[in-house]
């Protein structure tokens, strides 16, 4: 056999030095041991294998051919002949994510009515503070209280003032388990360290481009601090921010800014409060060296809304656009939908490497540059566009998705496509019907139909997930907004809208 005979041993296969010279390529090309032709070259090389082979190493590159997987099983057998292997094998530890079923949904055991949050910005570390209160979901439960947390650091934990005994509570990669909470009502803080500059995730609080920024939707909460990160959790939010003023002089969160001050050593504070409940997916929090373009909307009960579009100095000219685009948003959504916004400050952040596209925070909405930034002299008529849909879809979420919300992550599409529905009437209203119909009847046929056909179609409510933001896709989007427009006709147009605006107010708050 040709192939063999140049793995013949040497004539004296004591001798060391032709060993270590042919060692190497011989070894690698050594049969399996389970070859009946193998027998000889084992006997002749098993004394200097077990003397050379911590001298062999493996290719630096691995192959991808069937005979050199069988050449490294061959090389794994070798190796282990100087030492007996162990008697049993540990496999490794994995944090695995849980797959999540919809039949699986229950209640939560435990509901938060209040949640205060108190932030100490700084450049190595952020201290997160959660002060929550907590009511037991149903009357008299002693389930343990279960919350999620992702890449925490657990400085402390009290209940009604009280520091937690280490058996009274469980930590892991994924939760904070409270063993036996008291049972009734109770107050439960919670101190974590987080590190912000160090999460390349872009979930829960990081730095971009300088400044602190948040993306919490879908599950990105938990990389806050310790909470019921689920969308059937909703509270009403305070947020106290704490930052040096030279380096933050801007600090914004959800809702009205209720107070700001100076602090010592070169720091200075805001507290925010949001009177309306929302789940966590909803908070946002921004600090960094911002300006902004001020403009304010008279609401239809003669209220007088401050709005605030903030983005670096150099980029200010170019949100000309879309303030007009958010005035527009609210006029057409009181007229045609009788919804009124509910604060008394909207504000919009531009975040240039924001990973979302645009997210529709309570009052805080924050959006990727190229949604919101635009100029005569660069943008085109597709890019404002644009930007007046995208500006309308997140404003229009107060109502559809943040005031209205999700039981779960399976009803997503509902929020998304019934706010997808309104953007396209408002950009239909405000532009040409038809031009706008037959860009998103292209749009559909050319991403939605191949999607469908392929292996990736799914139906709009999931029957199960492992990681939510996979879902967020134009079919997911899309599919809700045509059975709505296939509804649509079958009630009169007046009817229609009439219905949204009962159905909207008679829900707020709930799910």
């Amino acid at each position: 056999d040709s192939t063999w005979s140049e793995f013949q041993p040497p004539a004296n296969c004591s001798d060391r030095s032709i060993a270590r010279s042919r060692g190497r390529d011989e070894y690698h090309r050594l049969p399996l041991s389970s070859s009946h032709r193998s027998s000889q070259l084992k006997n002749c090389y098993l004394p200097n294998l077990r003397k050379e082979v911590s001298h062999w190493t493996r290719p630096a590159t691995p192959s991808l051919s069937l005979y050199s997987a069988r050449l490294a099983s061959k090389r794994t057998t070798c190796s282990v002949a100087t030492e007996p292997p162990p008697s049993t094998t540990e496999e490794p530890e994995m944090d695995l994510p849980k797959e999540i079923f919809l039949k699986e949904y229950k209640k939560p055991d435990y509901l938060f009515d209040s949640v205060n949050l108190e932030f100490q910005l700084g450049e190595d570390k952020t201290i997160v503070t959660s002060k929550i209160a907590v009511s037991p979901g149903t009357e008299g439960t002693s389930s343990p209280l279960t919350l999620h947390g992702r890449d925490l650091k657990l400085l402390s934990i009290k209940v009604n003032g009280k520091d937690l005994k280490s058996e009274d509570y469980m930590v892991d990669s994924r939760h904070l388990t409270v063993s036996r909470p008291p049972g009734g009502t109770f107050n439960l803080e919670i101190v974590t360290e987080i590190y912000p500059q160090l999460n390349t995730s872009l979930e829960g609080l990081y730095k971009s481009t300088g400044n602190f920024c948040t993306q919490c939707e879908a599950e990105g909460f938990r990389k806050i601090t310790y909470f019921q990160d689920r969308p059937d959790v909703m509270a009403t939010y305070t947020c106290r921010i704490e930052a040096d003023k030279t380096l933050y002089p801007v600090l914004l969160s959800n809702g009205n800014l209720i107070e700001q001050g100076d602090l010592e050593g070169g720091k200075h504070y805001a507290l925010w409060e949001d009177p309306f409940k929302k789940p966590s997916y909803l908070f946002a929090l921004v600090a960094g060296q911002l300006d902004c373009r001020e403009d304010s909307f008279t609401t239809c009960s003669g209220r007088k809304v401050t709005l605030r579009i903030w983005t670096p100095g150099q980029d200010l000219a170019k949100t000309a656009h879309a303030m007009y685009s958010l005035k527009a948003a609210m006029k057409w959504d009181e007229e045609v939908f009788g919804l009124e916004y509910d604060l008394d400050l909207f504000n919009i952040v531009v975040v240039p490497d924001f990973n979302m596209g645009a997210m529709e925070n309570k009052s805080l909405n924050i959006f990727q540059s190229r949604l919101v930034l635009a100029s005569p002299e660069t943008a085109t008529d597709g890019d404002y566009a644009a930007i007046l849909g995208v500006v309308g879809h997140e404003y229009f979420h107060n109502w559809t998705g943040n005031r209205v919300t999700c039981r779960d992550w399976f009803q997503l599409t509902l929020k998304e496509g019934l706010t997808v529905f309104r953007d396209q009437e408002f950009s239909s209203d405000l532009g040409c019907r038809t031009v706008k119909r037959i860009a998103d009847v292209s749009k559909l046929r050319t991403y939605q139909f191949p999607q469908d056909a392929g292996p990736m179609a799914h139906p709009i409510r999931p029957h199960s997930y492992i990681k939510m933001d996979n879902f967020y896709t134009g079919e997911f989007m899309k599919r809700v907004l045509k059975l709505l427009e296939c509804t649509r006709p079958c009630l009169e147009l007046q009817g229609f809208e009439r219905a949204w605006i009962f159905t909207s107010k008679g829900t707020t708050g709930k799910l």
